[in-house]
């Protein structure tokens, strides 16, 4: 399975500046967050889920504010 970040973890890298780079991409009808690390992209995951989705691009929005995300790149 794929790797994945805790909400818990991305906010600690974001507040100490080693998360800078990130986008949403459509998952279906809802929308995930993800993070670049290295080369690589790994999506944000919950307590429950192993991906985190949110419903609409405005929630990732409120989201990302309030973890301190500042830009983000979205795909469609």
């Amino acid at each position: 399975m794929k790797r994945a970040i805790e909400q818990e973890t991305l906010q600690a890298l974001v507040e100490t500046g080693a998360a800078r780079e990130f986008r949403v991409l459509r998952e279906g009808e809802a929308w995930r967050l993800e993070l670049r690390l290295g080369v690589k992209w790994l999506p944000v995951r919950s307590r429950r889920e192993p991906v985190r989705l949110w419903r609409s691009l405005t929630a990732v929005g409120r989201f990302c504010e309030g973890v301190g995300i500042k830009a983000l790149t979205v795909e469609l």
